[in-house]
């Protein structure tokens, strides 16, 4: 539910969070797209009418997108066993509340070339400890994989971003009616037995958009490749590093610094700085730093904000100091 996104999460789920104007689950869906997957289900549990909504039946793509509807959480192999049915013989599964934007089809031809019975797209961070660790021989096989150790026990700073390829077959190894995840079930348990379980090191962006200054991130990842394509008005105002301008936003004797200002939001007279402004915001004469800001929230006169996740419709009055003190 990204409890960390709060309010945020309160009134929308997190899949659908935008990114420079579209749901963070979208980039995903169009991923697949490019790697030439032609049907989506998708498992809908917390406002699931909203992700609906939100991303429709895929026809806008050139795809059918259908959703599945858990009665509880079953983990995300569990999830997909509801659907055993209707999968291919290999099938692509992913987790829906990540922000990826990757080729897809070089993972697929790596899970092909090798004969993999599972392969997982891995990349390194920093922070391995909160993820599964994985590590390769020299062919690429996953010889190890440890779901989120301890930080005196990480094996690797490769983890599993949590896109797979799939033989169907291995979904018979999910047992019915319970929750069975795929990173910290599956995966290790097949690893360890000798299954032909393979890593391919993704290419492209990937981010666990977990916390607000990941989902600054995200937008500023995705800002590079959109720059100047939407219509936006600005009047003597001054811009700095990487920039998302959104249809219809408006700068007015403002001054902005890599930052994600999305469609219909007015700044004016106002400091933004590595932040995120949805939809609909209007900023007047205020200072908005390592900062996101919900869809329709107004900042008024005299405030400052660090460091904060202001909620969607939110009126912050007039001289407010806000600051988050560091958190991220």
């Amino acid at each position: 539910m990204g409890t960390r996104l709060r309010p945020l999460t309160n009134t929308r789920p997190k899949p659908i969070l935008p990114v420079a104007d579209k749901p963070c689950l979208g980039y995903l869906i169009d991923s697949f797209v490019r790697g030439g997957i032609e049907e989506i289900y998708l498992a809908c549990g917390y406002k699931s009418q909203q992700l609906m909504d939100e991303i429709g039946d895929g026809s806008d793509r050139g795809i059918s997108i259908k959703y599945s509807f858990e009665d509880e959480p079953r983990g995300t192999a569990g999830a997909i066993k509801l659907l055993e049915d209707k999968l291919d013989d290999i099938f692509v599964a992913a987790n829906g509340d990540v922000f990826a934007d990757i080729d897809l089809k070089k993972e697929i031809d790596v899970h092909i070339d090798n004969d993999a019975d599972i392969t997982l797209a891995l990349t390194p961070v920093d922070n391995p400890w909160e993820f599964g660790t994985a590590v390769q021989d020299e062919t690429g096989r996953i010889v190890k994989f440890l779901e989120k150790p301890k930080k005196e026990d990480v094996i690797s700073n490769l983890i599993n971003s949590g896109i797979y390829i799939v033989k169907k077959e291995m979904i018979s190894y999910v047992p019915k009616d319970q929750e069975y995840d795929f990173s910290k079930d599956l995966v290790p348990l097949k690893t360890d037995e000798g299954f032909r379980i393979w890593g391919h090191r993704l290419d492209g962006i990937w981010l666990d958009v977990g916390r607000r200054s990941d989902v600054i991130k995200a937008n500023l990842a995705i800002a590079g490749k959109m720059e100047g394509k939407n219509m936006a008005f600005i009047t003597e105002s001054k811009t700095h590093g990487v920039l998302y301008l959104g249809n219809n936003a408006s700068l007015t004797f403002s001054e902005i610094t890599d930052s994600s200002i999305m469609r219909r939001s007015a700044i004016v007279n106002s400091t933004v700085i590595r932040s995120v402004i949805m939809p609909g915001c209007i900023v007047d004469d205020s200072m908005i730093i390592d900062s996101v800001i919900g869809e329709n929230a107004v900042i008024r006169r005299g405030s400052t904000i660090r460091n904060c996740i202001i909620g969607d419709g939110e009126i912050v009055p007039a001289n407010s100091n806000l600051d988050g003190v560091g958190g991220s």
